[in-house]
């Protein structure tokens, strides 16, 4: 019977926490990743060009596509993990209240205002209109070529502004998954009752 306990800390460990969910969202807001060091002065300009910046590299739409996956990737992970210790398939209504978990909590539209924030907070105006005019395909003026590889230059600073934002900004879905994971299985087996959620 404690074998088939062990799904819970498989669970844990195969699902990725909130961070590492977060951490794979935030590698999708590389094409913001365009960030320096030295805070800007974020004024009402600053995030409209931020979120105009946002609109027309289509984060929204990658974001959204980033999630699906990542969502899909675990709910494969739970799968695979109870069928093969617990020697259940897990139903539909199961799954898609797991999806349904991870659509709401990394909603682009719990992130888009700080994202937006950051932007304008790490990158001058000069360089946003840049890369908006790069992103609609405007092509770049030679005067603004070295300013434009210093803006990418900064990449990894936005990298990880986004991933601490994202974290601190999100619920998680785990413990939930894991719960309604383990009442499905105890209303199949009584045994499963005393299984805990990892």
């Amino acid at each position: 019977m404690q074998h088939r306990l062990l799904w819970c800390s498989k669970l844990s460990a195969r699902a990725k926490t909130r961070t590492n969910f977060a951490v794979g969202l935030s590698l999708l807001t590389l094409l913001l990743s365009f960030s320096g060091s030295a805070l800007h002065a974020e004024s009402d300009t600053s995030l409209r060009y931020a979120k105009r910046l946002l609109r027309v590299s289509g984060t929204a739409e990658h974001f959204a596509a980033r999630t699906s996956h990542q969502t899909s990737n675990i709910i494969r992970s739970y799968t695979s993990i109870v069928n093969m210790e617990a020697d259940v398939r897990l139903p539909q209504h199961i799954l898609s209240s797991i999806r349904n978990c991870y659509q709401q909590v990394y909603a682009w539209d719990n992130f888009e205002d700080g994202i937006a924030l950051i932007l304008a907070q790490q990158l001058s105006d000069e360089e946003m209109l840049i890369l908006i005019d790069f992103y609609r395909d405007l092509g770049l003026p030679p005067m603004a070529i070295e300013t434009f590889k210093a803006t990418i230059a900064k990449a990894p600073s936005i990298q990880q502004v986004s991933a601490d934002f994202i974290f601190s900004s999100s619920g998680s879905c785990v413990d939930r998954d894991a719960l309604i994971i383990n009442d499905y299985l105890s209303s199949l087996d009584p045994a499963f009752s005393s299984l805990s959620a990892p």
